[in-house]
């Protein structure tokens, strides 16, 4: 039997600090509930010190997923270690992540400490973490520009202090994938209680070397990856959980170790994500892009027909492709509608939350012939915050005239607070038209950050996915809206986005802590 690459996701925590990805609590458990049915070994599910909300969703996901191990970051501190221990201590199984800088830059520059400081701090954090529960992890920021010597030292330290998983972050993207694997091996050789510990890894990937330097330190003797899903974080993303998982597995003869994951939900979960946090998947993205198992070259497609192996390394249906069929349309009922998507890991907490997708679904039918499953995905994401938090704005109604050689125009009628408003605006093109209009009734006074289109499925018959992100006073949301006809779909993204800025719901500091 070989070793057990233990699969760590930190979507919820180190993804959500992504500039515009923050969550509410019940987008960060629909997503925990994903991963947990992915299998994933354990789900960092957030920053319980960092506010209110986050404290409030690292304790919901604690009481609610059953199968994977759920973590909360802390810092070497008593107040972040004594509020993690709170929100986790309804968990089946609950891990506390505390970290302190080892660098040299860090501790002088950041923390003002002296490395015997440093290392008497760590050892007292992993102490009072151990008082909640016996699975802690430690964590030496910034490890990948910290001395061999001194990681070794504070890791013996911490590891006699009952921490049983012992982190090396690649913080800042700094190294390249022989670097590291080999500061990886001579850590673990260097620390002489080092069996006592599983070692672990957490790559960011400002050089786009994060999963390259994840797997350099796997062969180097790290049995546990900490990832996201699509590659989600801050700056430039962490290592992506699909691609250090099928790297894994496909390459058997390499790894000396396996992973437990259920990759066929790998797909699904990349969706889920990218439809709540406003980040689409491009195309040529391994794994879970649009384009990861097309083959335009005559020659490609000629060697697939023939034998799929000769281009192909995985199976698509493997990673969850290969489901998306017409399984709905409009003569389909509620029953069959709520199976479908159970199939695909959504479940309605309420009557009136699969009422609400219900009425879009046959909207949706009325529209389009075909009805996909990455259609009732999307339509399920777009319709979610709504049924949980109401709406303020609502478009009820979209006129836009665009002609060669004329300036466009559109004319809007919104529900506003209970009351029809109507209101009108030109534009340089329909949608900036049918934007500017809607401006001009609510008059947010935001600044639009970010405005991208995508299709869901192919043909010219598909819906539209249109994400736009808006930052007043310092909050910045995501605003998702999807329909056949773009603009509408743009009006649609810019309204949802609009509820959240006028309904605010209480979300994690969007930089709360970092390894």
């Amino acid at each position: 039997m070989s070793d057990k690459l233990i699969i760590f996701d930190t979507t919820l925590r180190d993804g959500e600090q992504s500039p515009g990805a923050s969550m509410t609590k019940e987008e960060k458990l629909r997503i925990a509930k994903a991963l947990e049915k992915m299998r994933v070994d354990v789900i960092e599910a957030g920053f319980p010190i960092a506010s209110p909300g986050d404290f409030d969703a690292v304790q919901a996901i604690a009481r609610t997923v059953k199968e994977s191990t759920i973590c909360g970051l802390a810092r070497a501190l008593d107040k972040d270690i004594d509020r993690a221990g709170e929100a986790l201590k309804e968990a089946a199984s609950a891990r506390i992540h505390t970290f302190i800088a080892t660098s040299p830059i860090h501790m002088e520059r950041k923390l003002r400490m002296t490395p015997d400081e440093v290392v008497t701090q760590a050892i007292h954090a992993v102490k009072r973490a151990r008082q909640y529960t016996d699975n802690v992890e430690f964590s030496a920021e910034d490890a990948g520009r910290s001395e061999i010597p001194f990681l070794c030292r504070i890791f013996e330290a911490v590891i006699a202090a009952g921490a049983t998983t012992i982190n090396i972050p690649d913080t800042v993207g700094y190294n390249l994938p022989g670097h590291f694997g080999e500061l990886v091996r001579r850590v673990i050789e260097g620390t002489p209680n080092a069996d006592r510990a599983v070692f672990s890894v957490h790559c960011h990937n400002d050089l786009g070397l994060a999963v390259a330097n994840s797997l350099s330190a796997v062969l180097s003797g790290a049995r546990q990856v900490e990832c996201t899903i699509n590659g989600l974080g801050e700056r430039a993303g962490n290592a992506a959980l699909e691609e250090v998982v099928m790297a894994v597995r496909t390459r058997q003869d390499i790894f000396p170790c396996h992973v437990d994951i259920d990759t066929t939900q790998i797909v699904p979960t990349s969706r889920l994500v990218s439809g709540i946090t406003g980040f689409p998947v491009q195309p040529n993205k391994s794994i879970v892009g649009a384009n990861a198992f097309a083959h335009e070259s005559g020659i490609h497609q000629d060697g697939v027909l023939k034998h799929r192996e000769t281009y192909e390394i995985m199976r698509a249906e493997d990673v969850g492709w290969g489901a998306n069929k017409m399984v709905l349309g409009k003569h389909s009922g509620r029953n069959a509608f709520r199976t479908r998507l159970a199939e695909l890991g959504t479940e309605f907490e309420s009557e009136e939350a699969l009422n609400a997708a219900f009425t879009r679904f046959k909207e949706l039918a009325d529209k389009k012939h075909e009805i996909f499953d990455a259609d009732l995905q999307a339509l399920v994401s777009e319709t979610h915050y709504e049924t949980t938090l109401g709406e303020r704005v609502k478009l009820v109604a979209l006129k836009v005239c665009s002609e060669t050689g004329e300036t466009p125009h559109a004319e809007v009628t919104l529900w506003v607070d209970g009351q029809e408003v109507r209101d009108a605006a030109p534009g340089s093109g329909p949608v900036d038209a049918a934007l500017k209009a809607i401006e001009a009734i609510v008059d947010s006074k935001t600044d639009l950050l970010l405005y991208s289109v995508n299709s869901i499925t192919s043909g010219t018959e598909a819906q539209g996915e249109v994400t736009v992100r808006l930052q007043r006073g310092g909050h910045t949301v995501n605003g998702l809206g999807t329909d056949p006809d773009i603009v509408v779909a743009s009006a649609k993204a810019y309204v949802n986005a609009l509820n959240k800025i006028l309904i605010p719901v209480e979300r994690a500091h969007p930089q709360a802590g970092d390894v």
